[in-house]
């Protein structure tokens, strides 16, 4: 059973989507740019066989508030205040695209609140990178955020690079190989630089959780599990 709720998160309202028992141990999966809650669907009732699982509408897209300021450490802090409202003390977190930096900035930051982290094709630190826009369905999303979030994707400040060393959760990479539309070259060297790390290629391009929802939920499961 799917529920849709929504929690002031600061100066914020932000809505999420939940399925599982809800005395299930705790996973909150975070959508890329342009995307929202929605696009968890199919990931998130295959997790709550298993897991109390939330998905949240961050800032400027779906149901969630659309405010004046945008950068992907306040999205970090809005996701820090939902875990707080929600009364988790340690969550799993997965992340695809613009979701993985929101998530693993979490980590960075806050290493007691993610007891495991999943990285779906999430941009490096890196100058150039970005997280490619849904090519379909309908725009549910600030256009101010887009450009303000692509633009620090693509010049990100040194110390989100620096500090992928001191990330403690136990972190996987999912890429999507030859068929994604955002670059691959520097995603190996991003996992070396996060000290429990592995990567696993699932083919399918950028959007995997959608394209291969299942077979996404079952690794997401067994590394949660492992």
């Amino acid at each position: 059973m799917e529920d849709h709720s929504v929690v002031d998160v600061g100066d914020v309202r932000m809505a999420y989507r939940s399925w599982g028992d809800q005395h299930g141990n705790p996973v909150i999966l975070l959508h890329g740019i342009g995307g929202s809650a929605a696009s968890w669907e199919k990931v998130g009732q295959a997790l709550g066989e298993e897991w109390r699982v939330h998905a949240l509408d961050l800032r400027g897209h779906g149901e969630s508030d659309w405010p004046d300021e945008y950068d992907l450490e306040l999205m970090r802090d809005d996701v820090l205040e939902f875990i707080e409202e929600a009364k988790i003390d340690r969550a799993g977190v997965v992340g695809h695209g613009m979701g993985g930096v929101v998530a693993y900035l979490l980590a960075q930051e806050h290493p007691d609140r993610v007891e495991r982290l999943v990285l779906e094709e999430t941009p490096p630190p890196y100058a150039g990178a970005d997280d490619p826009l849904p090519k379909d369905g309908p725009v549910d999303y600030d256009e101010n955020a887009i450009g303000e979030i692509q633009a620090q994707l693509s010049d990100p400040p040194a110390e989100w690079l620096e500090r992928l060393g001191e990330i403690v959760a136990p972190t996987l990479m999912i890429t999507g190989g030859a068929e994604s539309e955002m670059s691959q070259e520097d995603l190996p060297e991003m996992a070396d630089r996060i000290p429990d790390c592995a990567q696993i290629t699932l083919p399918g391009g950028h959007h995997i959780h959608e394209r291969q929802p299942q077979q996404f939920a079952d690794k997401v499961s067994d590394f949660f599990t492992s």
